[in-house]
């Protein structure tokens, strides 16, 4: 907000240095640094006083700590060979310690969306940091498969509540026809942390070590929880600012609120297919460019697990760009559920490629790592969806819940992927690592295509039920 006082007294400074100038250069240097420093205090105010550029630095803080979830969660793929060898595991048990990850992540979310609902933003994401950089010490010390196990899950546990407290500081801070870029924008937070977990953490893991690598990124867990706290503020009226022009009022709810609210996100069944779509495209991208992608391309095309690494790093670059592109397209075009289809339908005909065709020229395979996860961005707009059927003050629940059914399908398909492989293992091992056939990878592939389809029958499905609701 501005301060007339302050700018009054700006112009006085202004007019009392014009009128010194000619008679003290001395005095009139002096009092041109003062000038200076009380405009650059000014705009500092302004930023800090303002809710709406305020709320830039805050969700900047909840990011870092986004992104850092991400790496976790997606530093397995670049990590693969070096577990295998550690604990000399099959593809099966490495996609077990993937998805352990995900075990907590998922139940966790609908809990995440009623601390945020109940406790606030501030400390639900600062504990959950907490938490999660105590999960990655672990980690990195562990001694054997069942510490390397529990560690990921106690990640998984931290990280859960995460995304959920970033979407309900979306919901307080920003207006409803903002929800959908601003959530877009934060899952692209998620392709900066998948780009950091491949060719990045790879030079460092090389570098550094697998050890020293991620007690790295548990101290810089540590130091973001810190930001978060400093930061972060559960609405604008707790930072002492002005309420934002046609953001509805979150009160803090009652837990028997919170309880009704539960109920009647989950007896809805929008909720489903919103979550069933995110099942399928969530469990997969993430399996495919969090772990299996990475071996596909170094044993099919006979790469270092550096320069495979690039590949999946398109896959993150996708989703760098997909869901805030989607997100701000749906926001202008106000269209949710049709852009879903289009994207689930994409989707479905890109993994089928890789299926059919096994090995194709490598930078068709970027393209397909691209795609599919820019595609991301039209599956995220069921958040929305879900969201604006319960207000915002249940938002975090209504989130929580498709996120939930969501991630679910990441704690799933690393396993049975894993195990896919398995059955087509050649028999040989590489630096400690199994080698696996090309048409174990179709089938795989094959698998992610099912799951696209299946995708695109609930996307469908909700558009209709969202058409037929509107036409009511």
């Amino acid at each position: 907000m501005d301060d007339p006082g302050l700018g009054a007294a700006t112009a006085g400074i202004r007019a009392t240095h014009r009128r010194k100038t000619s008679d003290s250069p001395g005095v009139a240097a002096v009092e041109y640094q003062l000038l200076r420093r009380s405009s650059e205090n000014a705009d500092g105010m302004e930023v800090w006083s303002s809710a709406t550029k305020r709320r830039w630095i805050v969700w900047g803080g909840l990011a870092l700590a986004f992104l850092l979830v991400n790496v976790h969660r997606l530093s397995t793929a670049v990590l693969s060979e070096d577990l295998m060898r550690a604990f000399q595991t099959t593809g099966a048990s490495l996609g077990t310690l993937h998805s352990a990850f995900f075990y907590i992540y998922a139940p966790m979310q609908v809990v995440a969306g009623v601390f945020a609902d109940r406790l606030g933003i501030r400390r639900t994401a600062t504990v959950g940091t907490v938490v999660m950089s105590a999960g990655a010490l672990g980690f990195a010390l562990a001694g054997s498969y069942p510490v390397a196990l529990l560690s990921r899950v106690v990640i998984g546990l931290g990280a859960s509540v995460i995304f959920i407290a970033t979407l309900r500081f979306a919901a307080n801070w920003y207006r409803p026809d903002e929800f959908a870029t601003m959530s877009g924008l934060t899952i692209a937070v998620a392709g900066v942390g998948g780009i950091l977990a491949t060719t990045p953490l790879a030079v460092v893991v090389t570098t550094l070590g697998v050890r020293q690598s991620l007690l790295g990124l548990a101290v810089a867990g540590l130091a973001i929880a810190a930001v978060v706290w400093l930061l972060a503020r559960d609405t604008p009226a707790a930072a002492g600012l002005d309420p934002i022009e046609n953001v509805p009022s979150s009160p803090t709810l009652s837990l028997r609120d919170v309880a009704v609210n539960v109920r009647r996100v989950f007896a809805e069944r929008e909720t489903w297919l919103a979550g069933l779509a995110l099942f399928t495209s969530t469990g997969v991208n993430i399996t495919v460019i969090g772990l299996w992608g990475l071996p596909y391309v170094a044993d099919v095309y006979d790469l270092s697990v550096t320069r495979a690494s690039t590949l999946t790093l398109l896959g993150s670059l996708g989703l760098l760009v997909g869901p805030p592109v989607v997100g701000r397209l749906s926001d202008r075009l106000t269209r949710r559920t049709e852009l879903m289809v289009a994207g689930a339908a994409l989707y479905t005909g890109l993994f089928a490629v890789l299926a059919v065709v096994g090995r194709p020229p490598l930078p068709v395979v970027g393209v397909v790592f691209f795609g599919v996860s820019f595609l991301a961005g039209a599956y995220a707009l069921g958040y929305t969806v879900v969201k604006n059927r319960h207000g915002s003050a249940a938002s975090g629940v209504a989130t929580g819940a498709v996120n939930a059914v969501g991630f679910a399908g990441a704690a799933v398909f690393p396993t049975v992927m894993g195990a896919i492989l398995d059955a087509y293992w050649t028999g040989e091992i590489l630096a400690g690592a199994r080698v696996y056939t090309m048409l174990g990878y179709r089938v795989m592939f094959g698998l992610a295509a099912a799951g696209g389809f299946v995708s695109l029958a609930c996307v469908a499905s909700l558009h209709l039920r969202t058409d037929e609701a509107q036409d009511a």
